[in-house]
């Protein structure tokens, strides 16, 4: 069974940064594409990023492009979402995931609980 336990969420003033981390378990984690979704109060939750198995390709939404970094360390079992320029629209909960599909991109099924983060403006 996948364990995703996503952290470094935060209050932070619109303009600033914040690096959220995932780390992982229970799947062979170097061999799937990973990625961070959002999913602010009342709306459905979104793609934000994905990296590759290897790192080698990312995909970006169009809303974060220029201003977020997906990465991540297959040694660590461990994805990472720098996120620079922060907007008041991004505060949302944060959750990581392994993809099923690339194009376009589907998670599994399993969740952790996700990481809040909240800019004011």
């Amino acid at each position: 069974q996948v364990q995703l336990v996503e952290s470094g969420g935060g209050l932070v003033q619109a303009g600033g940064s914040l690096r959220l981390s995932c780390s992982t378990s229970g799947h062979t984690f170097s061999t799937y594409a990973m990625a961070w979704f959002r999913q602010a109060p009342g709306k459905e939750r979104e793609f934000v990023a994905a990296i590759s198995w290897n790192g080698g390709s990312t995909n970006y939404a169009d809303s974060v492009k220029g201003r977020f970094t997906i990465s991540r360390d297959n040694a660590k079992r461990t994805v990472y979402l720098q996120m620079n320029s922060l907007k008041p629209e991004d505060t949302a909960v944060y959750y990581c995931n392994a993809m099923r599909n690339w194009n376009p991109p589907l998670p599994l099924d399993c969740w952790g609980q996700g990481t809040q983060v909240t800019v004011s403006s």
